[in-house]
């Protein structure tokens, strides 16, 4: 792709709503054909966690659970429904920190199975059902953008990166952004140590969060209330490879907040 200078994100509309076995490499290449879009090479296809969960089956009814007597302990503690809890203690490895500092608004951070450190563990019940089914992370994020990645090169012969988005919170820092929670295509990180900056400085500490960034870029388009699934990133500098989103989790032993 030439270098422009310019960097643009391109909402896909007219996606439909996503049930499971869809197959989002085929809806994303549909909705592409309906508004005239053609894929280049280096595209960068942002979507989002939601629809993905939809599309392999990661939806629970609450409906169908049986809290545990430790979920209605938490629950009690937080101030949420205790077959939410049930599900969430599902998708843990370990709690955080839960509190209530004000009533009704409970809070519970866990360390997900796979490593992401997330309010409820990522479970959501927006844009579901109205409230009674929620959706569950992807088993496995990296490989779900690898799918829709073949899938998308194959029919086009273009070569594209995929990142799927989620929305979160941050310490110290008001408001929800959006972090790429799975990649392909794309190595998540852009290492400039070594380099030197525009006045000779030596960088010796800075690692760039591309996907993060992209993704984070892409959600100003993806809001909750826009039904806007997923976007098209173009003009992005980015190093090539299978990539994974685990490259973004900071190891432990180098975390001082642990």
């Amino acid at each position: 792709m030439e270098k422009t200078g310019e960097i643009r994100f391109v909402p896909l509309r007219g996606i439909p709503e996503v049930e499971e076995g869809d197959s989002l490499g085929e809806m994303i290449l549909h909705a592409a054909g309906r508004e005239g879009f053609s894929f280049l090479d280096g595209d960068i296809v942002v979507i989002a966690q939601k629809v993905v969960s939809k599309a392999e089956g990661r939806v629970v009814s609450l409906s169908q659970v049986e809290p545990s007597g430790f979920a209605v302990t938490v629950s009690e503690e937080v101030s949420k429904d205790p077959r939410l809890v049930e599900v969430i203690l599902g998708e843990t490895r370990r709690i955080v920190k839960m509190d209530e500092r004000e009533s009704g608004k409970g809070r519970l951070i866990v360390e997900t199975i796979g490593g992401l450190v997330l309010a409820n563990a990522g479970v959501d019940a927006s844009n579901v059902s109205g409230g009674e089914d929620v959706t569950l992370l992807p088993l496995d994020s990296d490989r779900s953008a690898g799918v829709i990645r073949k899938h998308i090169e194959q029919e086009t012969g273009k070569y594209v990166a995929v990142i799927i988005s989620d929305t979160v919170g941050r310490p110290w820092r008001e408001g929800l952004t959006d972090i790429a929670i799975g990649c392909s295509g794309m190595r998540p990180l852009s290492d400039r140590r070594g380099e030197t900056d525009t006045k000779g400085l030596l960088l010796t500490a800075t690692e760039m969060a591309t996907a993060d960034q992209v993704a984070c870029a892409a959600g100003l388009l993806m809001e909750k209330t826009a039904a806007l699934p997923v976007v098209v990133a173009r003009g992005v500098e980015y190093i090539r490879g299978e990539g994974s989103s685990d490259e973004l989790i900071r190891d432990p032993a180098h975390d001082l907040f642990r």
